[in-house]
């Protein structure tokens, strides 16, 4: 069965109830807030705003990866994140900390430098071919997401044999690679409109309890994204109700970490399905 703790650096995360994971992101071009958090006062009013509403996973992100956006190097990658890791290692101590990004060496000196608890690649490692090796050598958990390409050609044709046994087959393989190498931590992410059509994702989020079969924590990032504003035509800005519908949806399927750019509203649904479902 699905493991009831991740160990975060000897930290147990109960996993038995969902946990949100607050997204901040520190891109100037992130689809909906990005340059929203680029100064220290800012980042550190919204960490406490997220705190305030629920949130047990901070995300923290330097490389945006919407489709088409511009790449970034490594050093720029690190440059952005730095001060914010310093920053909430001084007055977040305690907050857990997940790092946003696919470099082995952006992973290794967030988790060696700040003490960071977790490693969120959108890539599954495919981006980076030491990022395995290294996750083995810090022993943190790792959110291995699906992606078809990058985030520069994902969106241009995604086109697949049958959307969920190519994600299964995927994360079959990748979960191989991870324990072969003595990772034990291992969540998994669909990566909802990572290379995937709007009815691709819609199918994937129907039949998201067949992901359970590998018997590992299931991330969602729903949060506004384009299956949403674009199916209700809309912009990112007004599809939170959308996200809230969707959130419910994979939380009744079995998601076990909620992504999302909206707390309170998150926590709400948590709560609710709770409730509901306690008279299953």
């Amino acid at each position: 069965e699905t493991p009831k703790y991740l160990n975060c650096h000897g930290r147990l995360v109960d996993m038995s109830k969902p946990l949100i994971m607050g997204i901040l992101n520190i891109t100037p071009d992130s689809f909906f807030d990005g340059g929203s958090y680029s100064l220290p006062e800012d980042q550190e009013r919204r960490i406490n705003e997220m705190i305030g509403e629920g949130m047990d996973i901070l995300d923290i992100g330097a490389y945006s990866s919407r489709p088409g956006a511009s790449h970034i190097s490594s050093e720029e990658e690190w440059t952005r994140l730095e001060p914010v890791l310093e920053m909430i290692s001084e007055k977040f101590e305690k907050q857990l900390l997940s790092i946003d990004t696919f470099r082995s060496e952006i992973a290794r000196r967030a988790v060696k430098d700040f003490g960071v608890s977790i490693v969120n690649d959108i890539s599954g490692g495919s981006l980076d071919d030491k990022m395995l090796d290294t996750i083995a050598g810090l022993q943190v958990p790792y959110v291995m997401m699906h992606m078809k390409g990058t985030p520069q050609t994902m969106q241009e044709k995604p086109e697949y044999e049958d959307v969920i046994e190519d994600i299964m087959k995927y994360f079959n393989s990748r979960i191989w690679s991870l324990r072969e190498r003595g990772i034990k931590d291992i969540i998994i992410d669909p990566g909802f409109g990572f290379g995937k059509t709007i009815d691709q994702n819609y199918e994937i989020l129907e039949k998201l309890n067949q992901f359970h079969i590998f018997n590992l924590p299931i991330l969602v990032g729903l949060s506004r994204k384009s299956m949403i504003y674009k199916f209700l035509n809309q912009n990112p800005s007004e599809a939170l109700d959308g996200s809230i519908v969707l959130q419910v949806i994979a939380l009744q399927k079995g998601a076990q970490i909620i992504r999302t750019h909206d707390i309170a509203a998150a926590d709400i649904c948590r709560k609710l399905v709770e409730k509901v479902s306690a008279y299953r």
